[in-house]
């Protein structure tokens, strides 16, 4: 093997070779794609992470070489040397880069055969998930994932270069840490030397970079390693990554632009993009009004109407009693739809059950008529009101929602995002960014009779709404934002509390006692009284982001050896029992409750 790697190093990439190379001697590496006899001659695709390159073996230029290339199979490793050739007339392939030339081979190397793989190393395959996620290394050879790997490369290289040439220091943060309240489930660590102790793996290094402000490095970023233990879909997992930051003696503005600097230097790296900015804002509040949802997707209409002061009057008891409770009727004009079926009506009010509506009313508007078991309960001056408020024409079809208000948002919301990628109403190869701004401080749990904080407890509310955390804390609006593209919510931040007393009195309307403050988040307030500094920075979802750039709907298609929605790396058989052995010297003792 010494011999051969010796006598073959390798000059090219599959991809780089052209027409301009005809003529010169090469020697090329990788896998066999295909091989096919073609009359004698032997021609195979060689892949490697750049591309396939057609070489030639042929008993005219070595029968030796011919002859051992017989055996060649898919994805067998092999090196070869040869010269560069115009394909003959009729002969080219511009399905790939190197389609106008071939590689005619004089020598051969074997280096290592395969088995049979469980399936096709190649795009579009129709393999089971599972299969692909056990043999994650032989998936990872498919050329669709290989870009996507080198597209987060690309992704996290164009970051650093960003960060670093505005000042930023790249500064790594711990691991293991301390287990703090709020947020998702920690995943814990048994320490060894500490019996019956336990470290937290971090959900963000949130403490930490408020720590490296009060410590004086005043732009802090890194790249980081986060973990969660929460139920997963397609855009969360286990362990993640995020592209971390924090400023000091700013404000929002000087947050958000350094984030649209770092999106816009990655999509021009990434995609020659160049993205406008500054980027639109929307208020938390006119999010949910027009579209029901903190992260909304603006590359298409159906906004959201509220129809409550027309409703609360009507005959139609449904819709007024939700009024005089306390909620909302919002609708939504799906215009032209007027042919919908009855069937899929059905099939969008069982969506809509999904976010717990009680029911999706509908109206079809004909030209001289409304259609629907609802339009007799209106008279006509409100049948004019809401036809004003939703602009209804003949052939549309309006869908109203009647419930609690966070109900309603939730179901139109999502039924929204749901229809326009039904009726095909979204634009393909489009970026729509947006900031969600003002976000409320606290929202309030009914289960547990509790407030809890909307993003997290250390987030700065509005200077001029300190006197509403005693008399209204759902008031209180929050100094966060979040950058939303297409839907997804792929960076947020705040201004923090750098005032010690504030952020013990947040802590007080969260319910904490001193004492649990003290035991938790004592390093944090005592920090803050050592002269803190104005700061405030933001983290964008870094798997998120290249899943996007990739044009992927599962992060899962962008991470190198992602767990599946269980939790569970099915490559690995992570994660499994360990010895009781292993258990004893940690002190822990293993109860599966049944």
């Amino acid at each position: 093997m010494a011999d051969i790697l010796g006598s073959l190093r390798r000059t090219h990439y599959c991809n780089d070779l052209r027409a301009s190379d005809v003529g010169s001697e090469v020697i090329l590496m990788g896998w066999v794609q295909r091989r096919r006899d073609h009359g004698g001659v032997i021609f195979v695709d060689l892949r490697d992470r750049d591309g396939i390159t057609q070489i030639v073996f042929s008993p005219e230029i070595s029968e030796t070489v011919h002859a051992k290339a017989h055996s060649l199979r898919s994805e067998f490793v092999i090196g070869v040397k040869g010269r560069v050739e115009n394909r003959p007339d009729g002969m080219l392939n511009f399905n790939i880069a190197t389609g106008a030339i071939e590689v005619i081979i004089t020598e051969l190397s074997i280096f290592n055969e395969s088995k049979t793989p469980p399936f096709m190393i190649e795009d579009g395959i129709d393999a089971n998930e599972n299969i692909r996620l056990t043999y994650r290394h032989l998936d990872l050879r498919r050329p669709e994932l290989q870009k996507n790997i080198i597209m987060r490369h690309r992704v996290g290289r164009a970051v650093r270069e960003f960060m670093n040439e505005n000042g930023f220091l790249d500064i790594e943060t711990p691991f293991l840490t301390k287990s703090t309240p709020e947020g998702a489930r920690d995943y814990l660590v048994p320490s060894r030397v500490n019996p019956g102790q336990f470290y937290a793996l971090p959900q963000s290094p949130q403490l930490f970079k408020q720590l490296l402000m009060v410590s004086g490095f005043d732009r802090y970023y890194q790249i980081v390693r986060c973990f969660r233990d929460e139920d997963l879909r397609a855009d969360r997992q286990p362990e993640f990554s995020q592209i971390d930051l924090e400023m000091s003696f700013v404000g929002e503005s000087d947050v958000m632009a350094t984030g649209e600097g770092i999106t816009k230097k990655v999509f021009k790296d990434a995609l020659g993009i160049d993205l406008e900015t500054p980027f639109e804002h929307i208020t938390y509040a006119e999010a949910i009004s027009r579209f029901g949802l903190d992260k909304p997707d603006m590359r298409f209409g159906l906004e959201l109407k509220d129809l409550s002061d027309v409703a609360k009057n009507s005959s139609f008891k449904v819709f007024a009693d939700v009024v005089k409770k306390g909620g909302i009727v919002k609708a939504m004009n799906a215009k032209g739809c007027i042919d919908m079926s009855r069937k899929d009506i059905d099939d969008l009010t069982a969506f809509a059950a999904i976010y717990k509506a009680k029911g999706l009313a509908w109206i079809k508007v004909k030209e001289n008529e409304w259609q629907s078991p609802i339009a007799k309960f209106f008279t006509d001056d409100e049948k004019a009101e809401m036809a004003r408020i939703l602009d209804m024409q003949p052939g549309d079809l309006i869908f109203f929602v009647a419930d609690q208000i966070t109900v309603v948002n939730e179901a139109l919301g999502n039924l929204r995002n749901h229809l326009a990628k039904k009726l095909n109403l979204i634009p393909e190869n489009t970026f729509r960014f947006v900031w969600v701004t003002e976000f409320p401080l606290f929202e309030y749990d009914e289960h547990e009779k509790r407030y809890h904080s909307l993003h997290h407890p250390f987030t700065s509310p509005f200077e001029e709404d300190y006197a509403k955390l005693d008399s209204n804390p759902l008031d209180v609006r929050s100094r966060a934002y979040d950058l939303v593209l297409n839907g997804y919510e792929i960076g947020g931040g705040s201004i923090r509390i750098f005032d010690p007393e504030l952020q013990k009195k947040i802590f007080s309307v969260l319910g904490l006692k001193d004492e649990e403050v003290a035991e938790k988040f004592g390093f944090l307030t005592d920090a803050l009284s050592y002269g803190a500094p104005p700061h405030g920075g933001m983290a964008f979802g870094f798997d998120r982001l290249v899943m996007l750039l990739c044009g992927e709907t599962s992060i899962r298609d962008v991470i190198a050896f992602p767990k599946t929605q269980k939790a569970g790396c099915l490559l690995t058989s992570a994660p499994d029992k360990v010895s009781h052995a292993q258990l004893q010297e940690l002190s822990l003792r293993v109860v599966v409750q049944e």
